[in-house]
Order: structure tokens, then C-alpha cells, then sequence
């Protein structure tokens, strides 16, 4: 969490609460207790086009479970808050996946005075009644995150910000041609064979956006109730009202609200109106919101149809639709 008045422990004083009274220095909210979806459904794996780009994609390494997860599950029980005292491990992972949008979550989130700051070099302490959030793109897609997290603590909860994924796309390969200019174009790294159109699902920039896949890994260390998806693209067009939901998910008051932001046409993004220790707006820095460059809108189309079916599947594993298709 990078941003305004939220922390626990400041110049080196371990134990300093910063934005609390020096008088007391004490965390002066409550801790969320986990909550869990209670949703009907079970899930399971759409006909048609799905097994034909599931087939395609077994051949280069990829499989899907069969099991239909069911979001009765509550998963593990809550476990009692802690005694008094310090904790060392972050409660809140954001898992945003790269070009989804966590940096505007994670700043934006700052505003809130009851989530402290992000982990730096061996985390910093996190007094009882606070929570820690820790941010790192490459968590959903890495396959031993969730486990490695789940043995650390099996009551974290976790955000993870996704957006299209045709976007996601472009936007990935747009920041990497910012630094590399003299890559191949989108539109051949896109394809094994544009002739008969098979997607090169290799390339990291296509595989992330199958998010399904992704998300069946996290499946078998946490329940669908201990992760909260973030819209990329609501993020942008209404920032407060995802941010009610992070906060909501929290279980912390709702203090972010539509007075906290306002509109940079120049970046195209919300910014913030004022930034920690400062009076002045914040913005996402000059890496942000970089110009897309024009991509054949037949591979465009030939991309949306390939994801089709794997938003799909996310839609029904988690309860949302996002509108990508």
C-alpha cells in the first residue's frame, strides 16, 4: 500500500504507528474477520469451443482440471485474532496480473488509514488491528505461489485485478516495445501459424490472460470466498465504487469515496487529489497509460474468440461477469 497516512512502523522506530497520535501510538481499528461467497452454482466446463482450444492447449502443456468447484464451500474456519503483538507476514496479497492495474489499486487504497504499508526488504511489523498488503504481478500466474502462501498463512485473503485479456495483451506488449523497439510486431508474435490461425499460447503475453487456468491453481489452497477480483477496466471508470468493494472485502469502512479522485484526460486515468505528506495530486507515473499501437483488428477478433470460452469459465468461477466479450 504506497500512499497516504498508512503505516506501521517509521523511521527505523519499530513500533511507530505512523498517522496515530505520538501519545498513544496504538492501531485504532479492528481486524477483518474473513467472510466466504455463498453462492449455489457449481462450475462447470462450457462445451464447445472450449474443447477444441483445451485440446490445443494440452498439446503444449496445458490441462484442465474436470473437478467442478462449488462456491458452497466455505472453506477453512476463521481463526481467532491474535494475541497482542507483532506479525511479521502480509495478510493481503494483491495478485494483480501484469498491465491489470494493482499500482492504481495499491495508491488509491492508501487512503484508507487502516491498511499499512507495502512490505520492504524483510516486511516491516504489522500491530494487531492492522492489516499488511503486499503487491507482486507475476503471483497469479507463478504455479508455486498459492501454495507457498497458503503454508505461510491459509487465512490470507487476496485481491487480484484483471481486465481483458486482449488488452491486457496489447498493453503488455506495449510496455515491453517501450523498452525494446526493435521486437517482432504483435501480430506475429500473436500466432504459430497466422495461415491457420493457431494461437501461440507460449508467448507470456497470451498465456497470462487465460486467467481460468491461473485461477484453478489458486483452487487448491484457497477458497473462492478469500479472493476478491478487481475489474481493471471499473478501476478506471469508477474508482471508488471498486475500491468499496476492496474495502468491503477488508471488512474496513467504507472511507474511500468519489471526493478522494478526479479525472486526468491527459493520462486517461483517475488520479488521486491529494498524495501522502503532500497537498498535491497524485498521478500514475509517465509508464502508465501509454499509447497502444494499431493492431489488425482481424487479429484482434482472432484473439477475443480464443479467450471466449476461458472468460467464460472465469465468469462462472467466480461469480462475475466482466463484460469482455
Amino acid at each position: 500500500c504506497e500512499g497516504m497516512g498508512c503505516g506501521v512502523a517509521g523511521n527505523g522506530e519499530q513500533g511507530e504507528v505512523l498517522g496515530a497520535p505520538r501519545s498513544t501510538q496504538t492501531a485504532a481499528h479492528t481486524a477483518p474477520t474473513p467472510f466466504w461467497l455463498g453462492l449455489t452454482q457449481e462450475l462447470r466446463l462450457p462445451s464447445g469451443p472450449l474443447a477444441n482450444d483445451a485440446q490445443s492447449l494440452a498439446q503444449q502443456g496445458f490441462e484442465f482440471s474436470r473437478r467442478p468447484w462449488s462456491r458452497m464451500d466455505p472453506g477453512p474456519s476463521p481463526k481467532p485474532l491474535p494475541t497482542p503483538g507483532w506479525e511479521s507476514f502480509p495478510k493481503q496479497p494483491a495478485c494483480r496480473v501484469s498491465s491489470g492495474g494493482r499500482r492504481k489499486l495499491l495508491r488509491s487504497g492508501a487512503l484508507n488509514m487502516s491498511l499499512s504499508p507495502p512490505l520492504r526488504d524483510l516486511m516491516p511489523r504489522t500491530l494487531e488491528g492492522q492489516i499488511t498488503m503486499e503487491k507482486t504481478p507475476s503471483y497469479f500466474v507463478t504455479k508455486e505461489a498459492p501454495a507457498r502462501i497458503s503454508s505461510m498463512s491459509k487465512g490470507t485473503k487476496l485481491i487480484v485485478v484483471v481486465r481483458d485479456p486482449v488488452t491486457r495483451a496489447i498493453s503488455d506488449y506495449t510496455q515491453t516495445l517501450s523498452k525494446k523497439p526493435d521486437i517482432p510486431t504483435f501480430e506475429s508474435l500473436t500466432f504459430k501459424n497466422r495461415t491457420t490461425g493457431l494461437i501461440d499460447t507460449s508467448w507470456s503475453a497470451i498465456q497470462i490472460g487465460i486467467y481460468a487456468k491461473h485461477l484453478e491453481n489458486w483452487l487448491l489452497y484457497f477458497p473462492i470466498g478469500q479472493i476478491l477480483f478487481v475489474s481493471g477496466e471499473r478501476l478506471i471508470s469508477d474508482p471508488a465504487g471498486e475500491l468499496g468493494r476492496v474495502q468491503d472485502f477488508l471488512g474496513l469502512k467504507r472511507i474511500i469515496t468519489d471526493k478522494h479522485f478526479y479525472f486526468n484526460k491527459t493520462k486517461g486515468f483517475p488520479c488521486l487529489k491529494k498524495a501522502e505528506g503532500s497537498s498535491k495530486p497524485h498521478c500514475l507515473g509517465k509508464t502508465k497509460g501509454r499509447t497502444h499501437p494499431d493492431i489488425d483488428q482481424e487479429v484482434v477478433q482472432r484473439l477475443r474468440d480464443f479467450y471466449r470460452p476461458f472468460n467464460m469459465k472465469f465468469y462462472q468461477m467466480t461469480g462475475q461477469d466482466f463484460g469482455w466479450d
